[in-house]
Parts: C-alpha cells; structure tokens; sequence
C-alpha cells in the first residue's frame, strides 16, 4: 500500500512541478490525419489576414511503427517528423483533425494510395503563386489532391483568388512581390482555413 501510495504521490509531483503529463497525444494519431499549424514563414501573416484564420500551414500524419512524419510542401515537398514540424510552428501549438468516416474511407488499401500518390509529389519546389498546377505545389493543395485523387473525398471548397480578404497593407504587398499587377483572381485556389473548417473532419488533438 505504502509503495502504491508513493508511486501515486511522485506522479502528482512531477505533473505539477515539471509538467508532465500522462496524456500522450501521440498515441491518439492515425496515418491520414491531417495536422495544422501557424506557420512563421514570411507569407504567413498574410495568408492569415487573407483567409481570417490563424492556421497557415498543414500536412498529412504517416504512422510507421513507431515513427510518426508529416508530409508537407515546404521548400521542397518532404517528409517531417513529428515533433520537428510541430517545434517549427508559432508557440509549438497545432490541431490534428480527422475524417469523420476514417473507418469506411481510410482502409489500409486507400492509404496505401495516398502514400503513393504522395510520392509523386516528393522533392517539387513549394508554389509561392498558388497555381492549380502540379508542377509546383503549396501545403493545403498537398493535402487536398490526395485526399481527392486516392480516396475521392474534397475536404473544402475550392474557391478563387478574388474570395480572400486582399485589402490588407499586408497581403497588397505581398502580392505586389508576387504578381506585379497582373493578379490571376480567377485562379482556382484551397487555403488551410477552408480544409480546418470542413464538416467532414473531427478534432482528435489540440496542443
């Protein structure tokens, strides 16, 4: 009893003076889900002020034994692990959302697809100027073409340019870098905002 009893007690004083935690979120992750952070890139203020979110950046969660990675678009198109993409995001905070039917959409076969659809996207630069293209690629057209191509879900609604927020000082500047003043408003377009606020996902982790 007395052993039991210490046992209880040094738990409760590293909880409270070390802040550890018996909640292992890692544990609650799945290949297939979807992670999302606020990027400090350069452009991400400016994507946030353009979509009204916070979330910037996304990618897809791949679990091999006991390796959990994140494919993303960054420069160039990779696989990261965990806990480096999550230490790359503003305050390490990050939300992993999941498809509400996993079990009837993400069986071993769909995700077999995903990877190798993934993979034909490995090592292509990162698409500063959004276009609906393959030949470059930007981190929610990422994740929304393979969601699309291996499972034939549309996780968001495809919008154009011209449906963000550009007023801003700040996204008028970064455009202006971009396109001069031929901006292609009619492009077809997928932000991290629109993804994180699709009905067809649930929130599993919030950090």
């Amino acid at each position: 009893m007395r052993q039991n009893i210490s046992v209880k007690a040094i738990s409760l004083i590293l909880f409270i003076f070390l802040g550890c935690s018996t909640d292992n979120f890692e544990q609650k992750l799945k290949s297939g889900d979807i992670i999302f952070q606020t990027s400090k890139s350069q452009q991400s203020k400016a994507i946030q002020l353009a979509t009204h979110s916070k979330y910037s950046h996304m990618g897809i969660i791949y679990v091999e034994n006991d390796n959990i990675m994140v494919y993303e678009a960054v420069q160039p198109v990779k696989l990261t692990p965990l806990h480096e993409w999550i230490n790359r995001g503003e305050k390490k905070h990050f939300v992993v959302k999941r498809l509400k039917e996993s079990k009837k959409y993400l069986t071993s076969e769909n995700l077999m697809k995903m990877k190798s659809i993934g993979e034909t996207f490995i090592g292509k630069n990162y698409d500063i100027y959004f276009e609906w293209s393959n030949e470059k690629i930007y981190c929610s057209e990422l994740v929304w073409k393979i969601y699309k191509e291996a499972v034939g879900i549309e996780i968001g609604k495809l919008q154009s340019l011209r449906e963000f927020d550009l007023e801003n000082e700040i996204v008028k500047e970064i455009m202006a870098k971009r396109y001069g003043d031929t901006i292609p408003l009619d492009e077809k377009v997928i932000s991290p905002a629109v993804m994180f606020q699709s009905d067809k996902l649930t929130t599993v982790v919030e950090k």
